[in-house]
C-alpha cells in the first residue's frame, strides 16, 4: 500500500510539469518516486502492525492504570481501622531492683 501510495504522489507531481517539460514526464516521474522511496527509507516508520500492536499495548496500560487509580483513590477515602504512625512504642528498660546486702555479724 505504501508503495501505491508514493507511486500516486509521484504521478501527481510528474503531472504538474509545465507543457514545454512534458517530453521528460517518465523520466521525472521515475526520479520523484526514487526521491520519495529514499526519503522515508530514512525516516525511522514503523510499519501499521507494529502500530497496532503498541496501540493495543497502550490500551491495556491504561486500562490498568485507570484501576490503579481507582483503587488508590477507593483506599484514600476508607477509614483507617487503627490509626498507627508505623512506629512501636519504645520499650521502657527495666527497673534494676537495689540489692541491699546486709552486714552479718561475725
Amino acid at each position: 500500500m505504501a508503495n501505491d501510495s508514493i507511486d500516486n504522489l509521484a504521478r501527481l507531481l510528474a503531472e504538474t510539469v509545465p507543457q514545454g517539460l512534458r517530453s521528460v514526464r517518465d523520466d521525472l516521474e521515475k526520479n520523484f518516486r526514487s526521491v520519495l522511496q529514499s526519503g522515508l527509507t530514512k525516516l525511522d516508520l514503523v510499519t501499521r502492525e507494529e502500530f497496532a500492536v503498541q496501540e493495543a499495548v497502550l490500551a491495556r496500560t491504561r486500562e490498568k492504570l485507570d484501576a490503579l487509580e481507582q483503587r488508590l483513590a477507593d483506599l484514600a477515602t476508607e477509614k483507617p481501622a487503627k490509626k498507627s504512625t508505623g512506629k512501636k512504642a519504645a520499650k521502657k528498660p527495666a527497673s534494676k531492683k537495689k540489692v541491699s546486702k546486709k552486714k552479718t555479724a561475725r
